[in-house]
């Protein structure tokens, strides 16, 4: 039931309602009996039609028997003639989507409705049976169909035609046929049919790209007058424009057109003209001109929603051709104090790409005031477009810097502090002139920052870059007070900067010496820990003498072994008279113990789930394979793909293979458990068939020496594939080894063995391995800012599926790339869909994918339209490839 509306105190304003709020499925469908009353009550039947649209709405999910009774109870309501409530019956009807040999029921209704008298009741009747209907019923309203598309009523009209471009999905057959009752309706002179008519007849020719010329061509020269058919006449010119490759001879008619309606009486269409003319693949400055005269008006008009449109299209058109965006900086300079914080953002965030050095100062006195009046998100767009003036203007480094340092002592959250830190640590490292007042300018800032991270990051730059300066001993003040100052993990990484300044400055290490001294009486065992350390490692009595290279190399070098290794390596050490030896920590990655391997097997595993592990076994994979001699030269590691099993969990011995893809190799790691105890396994190798694999050729190759009981070891086995090309094929393994049998009251193991082997599950290398899942937060900004220049787009019929999620999760799996923003996830009972994946694509290519899913309700075919936009032409050709193949 709803909750009843209570009135609002004063000390309540803010607090939002809703006529929803409690209702529960089982008590409405109760509700629902009132549909059977004789006499019927059509405002209360209205609500409670009300409440199952919500509850459908909201995902909630009807059985067939629930949604089957609904239903039944809905249709006894034609008898009713009130109006609102016929159109209530209409909705629920449509929403319901009843299974064929329930549509009867209504169809008989449904037909005579759309020939009744009342306008209102044909529309919906029309627009209803279309939604519920099959191909056989279509053929037999086919002839009232193309009555209603030349209608004088507009509303019936428009009804069909919406209808139409509808079942041009499920039944294109039939609605190719309409083609001359929708030309007719181009000429309508109501606005809405128009629209629906220029669109239909659009879709219904879009697969023929020379008859969408003729029918551009056509409509161009015509009498379009709706400007909603003229905003979709200048998209559908412009898609001709492209897909012609730009080349026009003569007099140019397409681009001649768009420019014409630069000057048409309809704000809306001048807008969408303008913005086409900008997005124009190879437009020239001066076919741009005109178009941003148009633009620099609206950014004086009087209505908020024009003067939006134009400054982010200008923003857009900044970033390629920002010369002729110029001409609107006075105006765009009026906005940054415009009321809408959106405009002004973009205002000031086009005026940072257009501005040419000698505005720099007065942009700087201008966004000083703005800045405190917008939010993080805001702030942080002008803190990024600021970073790329300063490296486009080198020498303007000190008022950019003074400026971000002056909104970093601000009040603001963690994403906008770390954006302007990134720019201040990218500026220290481009412009040289500026590291000294940019490294003062993070000191003071650690002073007072209220974030760890940033704070152990800052230091931790410090550390590097402080050395190397002209005076580095004014830093270790700063330095030093956060180890009196902050929590246990800044005073930590505090000392370790300290460290680093006694190691790289020999004048400085008697201070520095006092100081970690100092840091030994500390609370916190890490920071004890970390001062005995570095006043060891650096030796002496902290006199001047030069740092060896040694402890050099200890302190700033990388570590040469995985630090899962070394952390189970100093776990298992034991204290005594011998001090831990690093060199002890084994350099191969070890695989999952067995017990956890099992109970991790129960969950489903694929391409789509993220790698168990720490967040290093990435590096520990690249560091593991740089160290063996054979596979050292094949180059960067691009992908390392989760563990793929190749044994059932319960079997004597425990396979799983790790795929490591590089520019023009692929290395399988076979992760190897012996586990039954009385074996011993020695010599053991994987023999794989790669017959079905043509592209591949096996180079190298290293076997497991020995693999006592449930200690895992690893065999590797190296393929050379074409550079750069997603070799894909299929691999055939057999386990071969030497048995021998382990005495188990002595463990020792026999001196002769026998030779064995053991069937392993086939292997493949698909195309998403090729693809890394690397995610995007913003994909709309990430998708325009990648440009339509190597955009490809297609349609993919993907077959029948049970629903759209299957479908949805099939196409993720098939690319192996990232979903962004939750599409992944589809909503019940939905027919169409909208998934959007990114990645990077093997050369280290960014890849961005658009999926649009659709399903046909009764077939549960799927249709998919794929759109595709990376930074290479070849690499947009070969995801659509993977589909088409897939």
């Amino acid at each position: 039931m709803a909750q009843p509306l209570v009135k609002k105190d004063d000390d309540r304003d803010d607090e939002e309602y809703s006529p929803f709020l409690g209702i529960e499925k089982g008590a409405v469908l109760q509700e629902a009996r009132v549909f059977n009353d004789p006499q019927l009550d059509a405002r209360r039947c209205s609500q409670v039609i009300t409440k199952l649209l919500y509850l459908l709405n909201q995902g909630e999910s009807f059985t067939k028997v629930e949604a089957t009774e609904v239903f039944f109870s809905v249709t006894k309501l034609f008898q009713s003639r009130d109006i609102g409530l016929r159109r209530m019956v209409y909705l629920i009807i449509k929403e319901l989507s009843p299974s064929a040999d329930e549509v009867i029921i209504v169809t008989s209704s449904l037909m005579k409705d759309m020939n009744s008298k009342t306008d209102m009741y044909r529309a919906n009747a029309i627009r209803v049976l279309c939604r519920i209907t099959d191909g056989t019923l279509l053929t037999q309203i086919e002839r009232y169909l193309k009555q209603a598309i030349v209608d004088k009523n507009p509303v019936v009209a428009s009804a069909a035609l919406v209808s139409g471009i509808h079942l041009l999905q499920t039944n294109p057959e039939i609605v190719k046929r309409w083609s001359n009752e929708v030309q007719d309706a181009v000429q309508s002179r109501a606005a809405l049919v128009q629209f629906h008519a220029v669109a239909l007849l659009h879709q219904i020719r879009q697969n023929d790209r020379l008859a969408v010329s003729k029918l551009v061509t056509s409509l161009t020269r015509g009498t379009v007058r709706s400007p909603l058919a003229q905003c979709l006449l200048i998209r559908y010119t412009s898609q001709v424009i492209r897909e012609s490759g730009n080349v026009q001879t003569g007099d140019r008619p397409f681009y001649d057109y768009l420019e014409g309606c630069l000057r048409h009486k309809s704000e809306m269409v001048i807008f969408e003209a303008a913005r086409a003319i900008t997005e124009l693949h190879g437009v020239t400055p001066r076919e741009l001109t005109p178009a941003i005269t148009v633009l620099q008006l609206f950014l004086s008009s009087s209505k908020p929603v024009l003067r939006f449109a134009a400054v982010r299209t200008l923003n857009k058109v900044a970033m390629t051709h920002p010369v002729p965006v110029t001409n609107c900086n006075i105006d765009m300079e009026s906005l940054i104090s415009d009321q809408n914080r959106s405009i002004a953002t973009l205002a000031i965030t086009t005026l940072l790409k257009t501005g040419n050095e000698s505005s720099v100062d007065r942009l700087m006195k201008q966004i000083t005031n703005f800045m405190s009046d917008i939010a993080d998100e805001f702030k942080i767009v002008v803190v990024e477009a600021i970073r790329s003036l300063c490296l486009k203007f080198p020498l303007k480094f000190r008022a950019l810097m003074n400026f971000l340092s002056n909104i970093l002592r601000e009040e603001g959250g963690f994403e906008y502090k770390k954006a302007i830190v990134d720019s201040i640590v990218i500026l220290i490292r481009d412009i040289p002139d500026a590291k000294e007042s940019g490294l003062l300018h993070l000191c003071e800032f650690i002073e007072d920052c209220e974030f760890t991270y940033l704070s152990t990051q800052i230091l931790h730059f410090l550390g590097i870059e402080g050395p190397k300066t002209s005076d580095p001993s004014k830093y270790i003040r700063y330095i030093y007070n956060r180890v009196h100052l902050e929590n246990a993990t800044v005073r930590a990484s505090a000392v370790s900067t300290l460290a680093k300044f006694g190691a790289l400055v020999d004048s400085l290490k008697p201070r520095v010496f006092i100081l970690l001294r100092r840091c030994l009486f500390d609370s916190d065992d890490e920071v004890r820990d970390r001062a005995t350390l570095y006043l060891n490692t650096l030796g002496g009595d902290g006199s001047v003498v030069e740092t060896d290279n040694d402890v050099k190399d200890f302190l700033f070098g990388s570590l040469d072994v995985p630090l899962v290794n070394l952390e189970a390596s100093l776990k298992n050490y034991e204290a005594s008279e011998e001090p831990f030896d690093i060199k002890s920590v084994p350099k191969e990655v070890k695989s999952q113990p067995l017990a956890e391997k099992k109970a991790q097997s129960k969950k489903p595993t694929g391409l789509g789930a993220p790698p168990t592990g720490p967040a290093s076994t990435v590096d520990a994979y690249e560091t593991l394979l740089s160290s063996i001699p054979e596979f050292s030269n094949f180059g960067k590691l691009f992908k390392s793909s989760a563990p793929v099993e190749l044994t059932e969990p319960e079997t004597e011995y425990a396979v799983n293979v790790v795929k490591h893809i590089f520019d023009s190799h692929v290395v399988f790691q076979y992760n190897c458990t012996n586990t039954i105890p009385e074996q011993l396994l020695e010599d053991v190798i994987v023999v794989v068939d790669a017959s079905e694999a043509e592209e591949f050729s096996e180079v190298a190759s290293r076997s497991l020496r020995s693999l006592p009981y449930d200690t895992p070891g690893q065999t590797f086995l190296a393929f050379e594939k074409p550079e750069g090309v997603p070799a894909v094929g299929k691999f055939t393994n057999l386990l071969r080894f030497i048995v021998k049998e382990v005495d188990p009251t002595t463990g020792e193991a026999e001196e002769d063995g026998v030779e064995d082997e053991y069937q392993l599950e086939d292997l493949e290398v698909v195309a998403a391995d090729y693809i890394l899942k690397v995610p995007v937060f913003n994909f709309k900004n990430a998708w325009e800012s990648m440009g339509a220049d190597f955009e490809r787009v297609d349609e993919y019929g993907l077959g029948p599926r049970e629903n759209l999620t299957e479908a949805v999760n099939a196409v993720i799996s098939l690319l192996g790339m990232q979903p962004c923003e939750g599409t992944e996830v589809v909503a019940s009972n939905s027919r169409s869909h909208t998934c959007v994946l990114s990645g990077v694509y093997i050369g280290n290519v960014k890849v961005l994918v658009r999926l649009l899913f659709g399903i046909d309700s009764s077939s549960k075919e799927v249709a998919m339209k794929l759109a595709v936009r990376s930074e290479d032409g070849a690499v947009s050709d070969a995801i659509h490839e993977i589909v088409a193949s897939g």
